[in-house]
């Protein structure tokens, strides 16, 4: 009777334990830094950069983080190829090896159209594919909503964007 009352608090113990385990267990970190990438002038060559992250960043914070780096852009004075002003990220969603990232709608201004395109999103793909992320494709909507292409025409959003893509 005895034996059989300590296997079952020695059971009830270790479903305590699992069940904790479980339900506190985070995303694992990403590192203290993360590359981020910009087009230089000529539209094809990427130029990268670290920035810092926030120490035991999570995986969908990292995420986010880079894109929204990606998207300002290099710091002032440096010659490349930019989103257009006033463009941000509205969110990251991840499904798997999949980003899932919002834009606002001031990606759709571009006036330099197919070239500035290809490079600032040139740009964002390689920044979020980076093995320390996870993620090896990038979808892309605008203000919320999936769109075939932006107006310049040249890159099908439709689809998700791989580093092959370019």
């Amino acid at each position: 009777m005895r034996t059989r009352a300590l296997v079952l608090v020695v059971l009830f113990a270790a479903a305590v334990a699992a069940a904790w385990w479980f339900t506190t267990r985070r995303t694992p970190a990403v590192g203290d830094t993360i590359t981020v990438y910009y087009a230089k002038a000529d539209g094809t060559t990427l130029v990268p950069w670290q920035v810092s992250l926030a120490p035991k960043s999570d995986r969908h914070s990292a995420l986010f983080y880079a894109a929204t780096q990606a998207v300002a852009g290099p710091p002032p004075g440096t010659e490349a190829v930019r989103f257009p002003a006033g463009t941000h990220v509205r969110a990251v969603d991840v499904d798997g090896s999949t980003a899932d990232v919002d834009l606002s709608k001031d990606v759709a201004a571009s006036a330099e159209g197919g070239f500035a395109e290809s490079a600032e999103f040139k740009a964002l793909v390689w920044t979020l594919t980076q093995p320390s992320l996870g993620v090896t494709a990038v979808k892309v909507r605008v203000d919320g909503t999936r769109v075939a292409t932006l107006p310049g025409g040249h890159l099908e959003l439709d689809e998700p964007l791989s580093r092959s893509s370019f």
